[in-house]
């Protein structure tokens, strides 16, 4: 059996795609590699941030459905995604760029050993920076050459995922039985589980929580998580490994830039799995990647209907100059 190589991508959902593009552009300095739409619900943007060249295991992805409501937190959800910087000092960096730019942010912790600083958007949607000093595992993506940040500072990549479960015996049962982690770590409430090459891109840490309410989805929650597997005739295996154990799923699904499967696995949580390949550089040239909207073929004979329906979103950056701060 090929196993999972690690964290793919996180789709969350925002209120809106504009706000959204600002803060991820502007203040956390990822690159809009994919502006596209929900292709199973076409009147959505879907936005996809992540490291130069959208690498798979550094895209954070946004779906800004019309009319939903605020989300709730609280358990059976997965509920934090953290971002890799490359040290324990480029988190002094960001608490002084949250601080100057207004973003809300606990400081500087500790847990499992990394240096961790969590913060929130304006939707109350829960990330937060990870450092890789000491992080031996999966290899990170390259920073955005041409973005604000500073590059020995700035996000390269998906850290650990946050899944809170009331469940716990559960949900520790399938991660290992059915998705081969191993536990590796525990803290207080917190349990650390890790994949194949491990690492702060592999890895998953569990929250076992009965005193909180169940989550309630909506923007500023999470829509789902998403492995890596190499490619389609592994993707295949997992098709057939997760019908072994009983979980109805939705089969193999093409998204064009990669190709997907998807169970949910728990009350609220959705996973999927995606396989590295083709990803984003197919329909764009590099420089003015994320700049118009791009479309997968079977839906481009509905340019004209979709552009109608979603508003236009200035997305060009390739003629704008950032100042490194």
């Amino acid at each position: 059996m090929n196993g999972l190589k690690g964290i793919h991508h996180v789709t969350a959902i925002t209120s809106s795609a504009e706000k959204n593009y600002q803060f991820f552009t502007y203040v956390l300095g990822m690159r809009l590699v994919k502006k596209t739409v929900n292709q199973d619900d076409i009147q959505t943007y879907h936005l996809f941030f992540a490291d130069d060249t959208g690498s798979p295991g550094t895209d954070m992805t946004f779906f800004d459905f019309p009319g939903i409501p605020k989300g709730f937190h609280g358990t059976n959800e997965i509920s934090k995604t953290s971002f890799r910087v490359p040290t324990d000092e480029a988190l002094d960096y960001w608490i002084k760029r949250f601080d100057r730019l207004g973003v809300k942010h606990t400081g500087i912790r500790e847990q499992f050993g990394k240096k961790t600083l969590s913060f929130v958007d304006f939707d109350d949607q829960q990330y937060q920076l990870i450092s890789d000093e000491n992080n031996e595992g999966v290899a990170s993506g390259t920073p955005w050459q041409k973005g604000p940040i500073p590059l020995e500072y700035a996000i390269t990549g998906l850290g650990p995922i946050f899944v809170r479960i009331a469940d716990f015996d559960y949900f520790k049962e399938m991660l290992e039985k059915v998705l081969q982690f191993k536990e590796i770590g525990k803290e207080g409430s917190f349990h650390l589980f890790e994949v194949g090459k491990g690492g702060n891109g592999a890895q998953v840490i569990v929250e076992h929580n009965v005193i909180l309410p169940p989550a309630r989805q909506g923007y500023g929650t999470v829509h789902h998580a998403a492995f890596r597997v190499e490619d389609r005739s592994v993707l295949d295996e997992w098709i057939a490994r997760m019908a072994s154990f009983g979980y109805q799923t939705s089969g193999f699904v093409d998204r064009y830039f990669f190709g997907s499967l998807y169970a949910r696995v728990a009350p609220q949580i959705l996973f999927e799995f995606a396989t590295d390949g083709p990803g984003f550089m197919g329909d764009e040239p590099y420089e003015t990647l994320g700049e118009k909207l791009s479309l997968p073929p079977f839906l481009e004979p509905k340019r004209e209907q979709i552009e109608r329906l979603v508003r236009p979103i200035d997305t060009v950056r390739s003629t704008i100059e950032f100042e490194k701060e």
